[in-house]
């Protein structure tokens, strides 16, 4: 077991240079940090940038839409760092396409990494969450979650059943005192190497600024608590 058992963890599963490793480096410091993505090179980067500054972070590449890896995930989480304190679900693959477009394979990795992997996950961290009387699970949406558009035949319905999943869990665990939520990330979140060139950069979502959200929903008061919640450039329309 790590000298990090003496900090609270945070598992932040599907991590990329966007939101996900905002989420990192805002938790990181007063939290041990476990990060995933499929990539172990990119986690690798990151883990070592986190480390510079003093983070105790864990790296666990894995696919998110397999149950065996997710299972393998925790029992690592677990043993090197301790039970997570707060899980940050923020997984949100999908290609876009319509009916004709989208083959039923992809419709299905589709729904694997966005709604059961986030399953997979609230299973893993549930029972010592609710033996302990506290915890949090933060879910990250989307638009199409909301309401899908014609290119979201796969991304819509998957996300749907992310927002399913957690009011179904905020409903139950919250009076066992864990706190679930869903942030509908409305807009187009600025990501390092993407190019919008028709975008400047108040039509998009600063990743650091959702993250602040995210650590203000980690620590709400359990008389205040939001189980949904909207982030949007003040540009996007809605």
């Amino acid at each position: 077991m790590s000298e990090a058992q003496s900090l609270p963890v945070v598992a932040v599963l599907g991590v990329g240079p966007g939101l996900g490793a905002a989420l990192a480096h805002r938790f990181a410091g007063e939290y041990a940090i476990a990060i995933n993505a499929r990539r172990a090179e990119y986690l690798s980067s990151l883990a070592s940038d986190l480390r510079t500054k003093g983070g105790e972070v864990l790296e666990v590449p894995a696919d998110l839409g397999d149950q065996a890896q997710v299972e393998t995930i925790f029992k690592t989480i677990g043993e090197k760092l301790g039970p997570p304190e707060i899980l940050l679900y923020n997984a949100g693959s999908g290609l876009l396409g319509t009916i004709e477009d989208i083959t039923p394979e992809q419709f299905e990795t589709t729904w694997r990494v966005n709604a059961y992997g986030a399953f997979l996950s609230a299973k893993a961290v549930a029972p010592q969450m609710i033996a302990r009387g506290h915890g949090t699970m933060l879910f990250t949406g989307a638009t199409a979650g909301v309401k899908a558009g014609a290119r979201s035949i796969a991304f819509g319905p998957a996300k749907f059943a992310m927002r399913g999943l957690v009011q179904s869990l905020a409903r139950d665990l919250g009076p066992k005192g864990v706190h679930v939520a869903w942030v509908n990330v409305d807009g187009i979140i600025d990501i390092p190497g993407r190019d919008f060139a028709q975008l400047t950069e108040e039509d998009m979502l600063k990743p650091e600024s959702i993250a602040e959200t995210y650590w203000h929903l980690a620590h709400q008061d359990p008389s205040a608590w939001t189980t949904e919640l909207e982030v949007r450039p003040f540009k996007e329309k809605f």
